[in-house]
């Protein structure tokens, strides 16, 4: 009896190539002689800083919130994987999160990764990761965009059984940088709108031209009739006539 040929073997028979399967993306390392981090903030205020390939393992309790935060520079894409060793006296399902904000406190998507997973209460640990955009050298302040700058990961549990609250567990966290440079928008060399009408640069400042003062007789001395000088002239002679007149119709007459 004969046996059926697999496709394999059907393929190599025939000299075709069966087409290659493509690897998992290898988990990220932590970089050699990186210093471990072993404590966490409780706000962004008190965020502890670490940088990419730097390992951090913690130990917290069940319901505190977990800051870090790092830098990231344009064109670099950040991976965030964290691990939560979870106590066996639990009582029901919890969930996790973990999240990512930039400097102005604007939370961040997430392109990848089980940012809230949901475990129960027989599992011993929960795995979370985020990977984010990569960063842009510039965006429209309404777009939201991730810029160069400091941002911060919070890690936190949503929803557990209020018994639950307080227990011992053990955080493993590392971040993951790829990427050296801004490779989004290029460099511009011309400008988008040119200058149809340009002017001339001036390296200093213009001087005025000297202008010609011609040699008038006695009328060019005289003031200008709308300045305030023959105004003022000619309310005081007005102001002086008026008194007078006033004086002579108001004096007593004289008595021979």
């Amino acid at each position: 009896m004969r046996t059926p040929m697999t496709l394999a073997g059907a393929a190599l028979a025939a000299g075709l190539a069966l087409p290659a399967v493509p690897a998992a993306a290898a988990a990220p390392t932590p970089s050699p002689g990186a210093t471990p981090v072993t404590r966490a903030g409780t706000s962004f205020l008190t965020a502890t800083g670490i940088a990419a390939g730097q390992p951090v393992r913690v130990g917290a309790s069940t319901g505190d919130h977990l800051y870090w935060s790092f830098p990231a520079s344009a064109g670099q894409r950040h991976e965030i994987t964290a691990t939560v060793s979870l106590p066996k006296t639990r009582t029901g399902a919890s969930t996790w999160t973990v999240e990512v904000f930039d400097g102005l406190r604007r939370r961040q998507s997430c392109t990848a990764g089980a940012q809230t997973p949901t475990v129960d209460a027989a599992t011993g640990s929960v795995s979370l990761g985020c990977t984010l955009r990569e960063v842009r050298s510039w965006a429209e302040p309404w777009s939201a965009d991730p810029l160069p700058g400091t941002y911060y990961v919070r890690l936190s549990v949503t929803a557990l059984p209020e018994a639950d609250l307080g227990l011992p567990v053990d955080v493993d966290l590392l971040i993951s940088a790829d990427g050296d440079g801004s490779r989004d928008d290029g460099e511009l060399k011309a400008p988008l709108v040119p200058n149809a009408k340009a002017g001339t640069v001036l390296t200093a400042e213009p001087t005025a031209a000297p202008t010609e003062q011609a040699d008038g007789g006695f009328g060019d001395r005289l003031p200008d009739l709308g300045s305030r000088w023959i105004w003022s002239t000619i309310g005081g002679v007005l102001a002086a006539m008026a008194g007078v007149a006033g004086f002579a119709l108001t004096r007593r007459p004289r008595r021979p």
